[in-house]
């Protein structure tokens, strides 16, 4: 199956536009965990199964592994991801953006190393910067767009020809970019307005909208821009509110309680 297809099959199998991010910070780890080789692993494992019949996806976050030399704990993750819940889609955030032969090892990292159902890539040096993604055809390539950060508008609102940079990449994106079919955006919770900017322009394109929870972006004002004609196109990301629900030793347990309230959150706006 196609990165798309599966996140169809997920949205429709769990009822969700929920996607979890993995940002593993050992800080706040529960004790039992301090001091073990395996923690990074074994916290992330225990969300993921405490959730993954509550999400749309996962989204690992490469710098949270890297930081620390968990980059082999990184590729168990993400096998047992594949194993354990297939048919959930992983997205590597690592927000690569290179252009040429360096690239095309990026995209080697991602989907040949780790396994990556899809990939996070910033699109700011131009097509042959998203092309060597692209090469893998069943895989998805998430541009970003329009991000959650304040900082964001330094760039991504300056007028080309016309029309908004963020718009400019949400057209191309959805346009003559999208040679696999594969293309989603990256569209900040935090800005509702330009969510719906950006789904007018690109129709069904799948978006992953990070900012709800600790980045305090509205879940009804996300839903209601995002969302396509079926009430899917959305994967609402959060992170640390799910996390680190919990402190203590049945951190995975609160974990799938904020995550099912979080889901149920979103659902009732759909």
């Amino acid at each position: 199956m196609t990165f798309i297809e599966q996140l169809t099959a997920a949205w429709q199998k769990n009822n969700s536009l929920l996607c979890v991010g993995l940002d593993p910070d050992p800080a706040k780890f529960p004790a039992h965990l301090k001091g073990r080789d395996d923690a990074i692993f074994e916290f992330c494992a225990a969300i993921v199964d405490a959730t993954a019949d509550l999400v749309c996806s996962f989204k690992p976050q490469i710098a949270y592994f890297a930081a620390r030399r968990a980059e082999d704990q990184l590729e168990a993750l993400i096998a047992h991801i594949h194993t354990k819940h297939p048919g959930i889609p992983v997205i590597l955030d690592s927000k690569r953006g290179d252009i040429g032969s360096t690239a095309e090892q990026y995209a080697v990292e991602a989907f040949e190393r780790y396994q990556a159902d899809a990939v996070t890539v910033n699109p700011y040096m131009g097509r042959d910067s998203v092309d060597p993604y692209l090469a893998y055809p069943d895989k998805g390539v998430i541009l970003l767009c329009r991000t959650s950060n304040p900082g964001g508008s330094d760039l991504q609102f300056l007028d080309v020809g016309g029309e908004k940079l963020y718009e400019r990449v949400a057209r191309l994106a959805a346009g003559e970019w999208n040679t696999s079919g594969q293309i989603s955006l990256v569209v900040g919770a935090t800005f509702p307005a330009e969510i719906a900017r950006v789904r007018a322009i690109v129709g069904d394109v799948p978006l992953l909208v990070p900012g709800i929870g600790a980045q305090g972006g509205d879940i009804e004002a996300t839903v209601r821009a995002g969302q396509t004609k079926n009430a899917t196109g959305l994967m609402i990301n959060s992170s640390r509110a799910i996390l680190y629900a919990g402190k203590d030793a049945d951190y995975a347990a609160a974990a799938r309680r904020v995550a099912l309230e979080t889901r149920d959150a979103i659902n009732q706006y759909r």
